[in-house]
């Protein structure tokens, strides 16, 4: 079964400004001795909201961070080492019914949670198919509760690549259009270490060493049930063509359908993949 596609949230830079009254010194026309310094106010301090974040940053995020709803890391260059990409920044929305919602609510952050993903595909290029195959992800990240009071109003949606089990890859500094390149899946497309029905199978980035890879996803019913036997028997038929289209006229031939996981199908993905050792 394929690991869960994760959803994740976006990055703050918190900057303090202090404002302070400058003096201002007063005299009257019936002095007669030097003017004393009276201040007009008394020194004040306020924090301005931190920036929204540039797209076309780099950070390099482990797994764990990309997976939290903020992020406080400092941008890298992105002609070194990183594993992500800002390729989007949106305004928040919080005023549902007159109400002002916090940052952390249901409703804001599943707004965010839907429109970041749809950055991905105009960002690497490709069609849907290929997308599916690759190990790209979109990860989001809004401002802290703290941040949102003091006026920051923005989310951040961060392209990364996840390289082998709970780690991301380093990205290439021009990642922008990597799936409508010929080597787009050859570099970025899911592979793995064995057939997708073994115990100790584990995905891999197709860059990585592999000894299997995924060479097409099956469309499954939106309605059906779940690891339904004439469902099974559809998509590995399909798979079957694929392979045998992909093993160059070989009459032996092998191959593997596999079912999204019980979560993902949970969360609406109606696709398998296709597996053929490579």
């Amino acid at each position: 079964m394929t690991a869960g596609r994760r959803t994740t949230t976006a990055l703050a830079l918190v900057i303090a400004a202090t404002v302070v009254a400058s003096a201002v010194y007063k005299t009257s026309a019936d002095d007669t001795t030097a003017p004393s310094a009276t201040p007009s106010s008394t020194p004040t301090a306020t924090a301005a909201p931190p920036p929204a974040p540039e797209v076309g940053s780099c950070h390099n995020l482990a797994f764990t961070s990309a997976a939290q709803p903020t992020d406080d890391s400092t941008p890298v260059p992105c002609n070194g080492k990183h594993t992500s990409v800002t390729i989007h920044v949106g305004e928040l929305d919080p005023i549902v019914d007159g109400h002002l919602l916090t940052v952390d609510s249901r409703k804001v952050q599943d707004e965010i949670a839907a429109d970041c993903p749809r950055q991905l595909g105009a960002y690497v290029g490709g069609d849907q198919n290929t997308q599916r195959l690759s190990r790209f992800e979109i990860v989001w990240f809004s401002p802290t509760v703290a941040q949102s009071d003091l006026g920051a109003n923005w989310y951040r949606c961060d392209l990364v690549a996840l390289r082998g089990k709970e780690e991301l890859a380093t990205l290439p500094r021009d990642v922008k259009g990597a799936l409508s390149r010929p080597d787009g899946l050859a570099r970025f497309g899911t592979c793995g270490n064995t057939s997708p029905d073994k115990p100790d199978f584990v995905r891999a980035i197709c860059s990585e060493r592999h000894s299997w890879k995924a060479i097409d996803t099956v469309d499954l019913p939106a309605k059906g049930k779940y690891l339904a036997t004439s469902v099974t028997s559809d998509a590995n038929a399909h798979c079957k063509d694929d392979a045998s289209n992909a093993s160059g006229g070989s009459l032996k031939i092998t191959w593997s359908f596999e079912w999204p996981t019980r979560q993902q199908w949970t969360d609406g993905q109606r696709y398998g993949y296709c597996w053929v050792p490579s």
